[in-house]
């Protein structure tokens, strides 16, 4: 006999467990719970919105020749440019999509979390080539950071910004993981 721990939402309670020579099978894609119908609700209608941004995307960037051009709402979904959309619509919407066939809450979650670390170092290197490039693809004037930083500076508080996201989303990506392995088990 051993002393085992049951954990149930966020608490650990001691029980006694006898030896057993049964293994449990890991489960690889049926996750411990079920999704909730909000959480199911919120990804199908995520999944629309994706394929919708797609649309008017494709659309901007192919008949409208924009896409440079700015998608100032979209940037909770990583969607900087009309040309980002093109590619993060479909790429959003199928990992959505697996996460509703895996009815697995977490996976969308940890999805979320790498993909920001990874945005975020793309946007750091971006903005370090901005800083130190003759090439401007976006003018001192025109970014939002300009009126409190007057000079160069504004290009390190952008790689800063993004470096914070970085760090929120490496984080994150390493406790959703966690979170998401003990489904499985």
């Amino acid at each position: 006999m051993s002393l085992c721990y049951i954990k149930q939402r966020g608490c650990s309670t001691p029980v006694v467990c006898l030896p057993s020579k049964e293994k449990k099978p890991v489960r690889f894609w049926s996750p411990a719970q079920i999704m909730d119908t909000s959480q199911q609700l919120f990804l199908l209608v995520f999944a629309f919105f994706n394929l919708l941004v797609f649309f008017k995307a494709f659309y901007e960037s192919k008949y409208k020749k924009n896409a440079f051009g700015l998608a100032r709402p979209l940037v909770i979904i990583g969607v900087f440019v009309w040309g980002d959309a093109v590619v993060l619509g479909p790429f959003w919407t199928a990992l959505t999509i697996l996460s509703l066939v895996f009815k697995d809450w977490y996976l969308f979650l940890l999805f979320v979390a790498i993909f920001w670390t990874i945005r975020s170092l793309g946007e750091i290197i971006y903005w370090l080539n901005q800083q130190f490039s003759t090439l401007k693809r976006n003018p001192i004037e025109n970014l939002p950071w300009q009126s409190i930083f007057h000079n160069d500076s504004v290009w390190f508080v952008h790689q800063v910004i993004w470096q914070c996201v970085m760090v929120v989303s490496l984080v994150l990506s390493i406790y959703l993981s966690h979170m998401w392995l003990q489904t499985l088990q």
